[in-house]
């Protein structure tokens, strides 16, 4: 007999097996299903701020592999400019065809060339990010703040900037000027192309491959927004209407704001967040509190977007819940502070043989998610469902961040929904006793959600 999770069955409700085998049951329906993906939620234990990345000079890129070279030819049938399905042309027809030595050789040129862009971005970050020091910080603030209350100087930036270049570069007044210590020193400035496979050009690849996932990571927060601005969405007329009343309400608004202290106040305001106290300090204590509230939030913005991708079959049929678990071991690593909480430390490989299986269907942890009912899955899992209920096509695996599984005054102080247990997973705790550390026995558990709809075309 087929078992259903998205079924309420009371705590102490004891199954009973039927005697005679039933013929007129139809077997419960088996639905493949990817698994969750737990590294796009997974976070630190500890909340330790981490610094943005930025070019270095070690990079740690393998390039043995990397598909660089002109001699790879085109597909035979692959066509010199792109077109569209109605045969016109859909890229620059007046600009170079399609090539694959044409990329590779503006690639290594690009590269090669790029190092002035990346040298600016790290002299940006030092200044915003308060690397060299506060007084280094400060003036570049006090600078911000003269620019705002004479704002017609702006005109005359670019003159400054290419005078303040040339003076920093004459060799007269650079041979009075003593050496800046060591730590204070500034790169120079890259000043020809970098040789192909130096230790610069592999520092621009490297800093070029951070800024596509920087762009992607953009692209896909923004992504989600452009539907409901260009009419694709239900939502789009309420849009329109509330930037059309915000846009009258504004206007008389707009003449009363003093530009001067609202620019200075934009300007400043950055630098206020990446102090080293806001970020050290008042962030983590600020996130501390705000962490049952940060944690609802996201849940329900979560949903909200789920919503907003449903169709209308979706909403015509009735939704319920399926549960899966997600159980791991905590291993010390050599070279690492045991009594340390890293993310390195958790696997599902650190399972013990015979204890509970990476992936499970129960909370009880046993029931394996295998079609065999091993429990021993690589990417997909094996559902049972009743005859008719289907996985939601628009949506995948959410964490259960808010912890609505165990006790509600344990659940607050959940992060990304992990319940920590002892070894022998009992004693279910947001956060693990320190004698579970010592002792080399901590175990972690979470739960994943995944919602399913009735569609009778399926029931028979």
């Amino acid at each position: 007999m087929a078992t259903f999770d998205y079924v309420d069955v009371p705590t102490a409700a004891t199954r009973l097996q039927s005697r005679e085998r039933s013929t007129d049951l139809r077997p419960a329906m088996k639905i493949v299903t990817a698994l969750p993906h737990p590294e796009k939620v997974s976070r630190s234990t500890t909340l330790t701020p981490t610094e943005p990345m930025s070019p270095s000079k070690t990079p740690t890129i393998n390039f043995s592999q990397v598909l660089l070279s002109s001699a790879i030819p085109l597909p035979a049938n692959a066509p010199a400019t792109p077109r569209d399905t109605k045969g016109t042309l859909k890229l620059l027809s007046t600009k170079d065809p399609l090539s694959i030595p044409i990329t590779t050789v503006n690639f290594k040129r690009f590269v090669s060339r790029a190092g002035p862009v990346f040298w600016l971005q790290d002299r940006l970050e030092e200044i915003v990010m308060w690397r060299k020091g506060w007084k280094y910080t400060t003036v570049w603030v006090t600078g911000y703040a003269f620019l705002c209350y004479f704002p017609r100087l702006a005109l005359l930036l670019p003159v400054y900037l290419l005078l303040g270049s040339l003076l920093a570069n004459n060799p007269s007044i650079k041979r009075d000027v003593p050496e800046a210590p060591k730590g204070n020193r500034v790169p120079p400035l890259p000043t020809a192309p970098a040789s192909e496979w130096s230790t610069d050009w592999l520092s621009n690849v490297q800093a070029i491959q951070n800024l596509m996932g920087a762009f992607s990571d953009a692209y896909d927060l923004v992504y989600p927004t452009i539907p409901h601005l260009n009419y694709q969405s239900p939502f789009t007329p309420l849009v329109l209407t509330v930037v059309a009343i915000l846009s009258i309400i504004l206007v008389p608004l707009v003449q009363l704001v003093p530009l001067r202290v609202t620019f200075l106040f934009l300007g400043i305001f950055p630098f206020l967040l990446t102090h080293p106290f806001t970020r050290f300090t008042l962030l983590p204590f600020a996130m501390q509190l705000a962490q049952p509230y940060f944690k609802v939030a996201r849940a329900r913005l979560t949903r909200l977007v789920d919503n907003d991708h449903l169709e209308d079959k979706h909403w015509r049929s009735e939704l319920k819940e399926v549960y899966l678990w997600e159980n791991e071991r905590w291993a010390g690593i050599s070279g690492v502070d045991e009594n340390v909480l890293s993310e390195a430390s958790w696997s599902k490989n650190n399972l013990r043989l015979g204890e509970r299986k990476a992936w499970t269907r129960g909370r009880d942890g046993w029931s394996g998610v295998a079609e065999d009912g091993s429990g021993d899955v690589s990417s997909n899992l094996t559902f049972s469902l009743s005859s008719g209920w289907l996985f939601v096509e628009t949506e995948d695996w959410r964490p259960d961040l808010e912890g609505a599984w165990i006790a509600p005054t344990e659940a607050d102080e959940i992060l990304d929904g992990w319940v920590y247990t002892n070894d022998s997973w009992m004693d279910p705790r947001p956060t693990p006793l320190e004698e579970w550390k010592l002792a080399n026995g901590l175990t972690r558990r979470r739960r994943w959600m995944r919602r399913i709809y009735y569609d009778p075309t399926f029931a028979s």
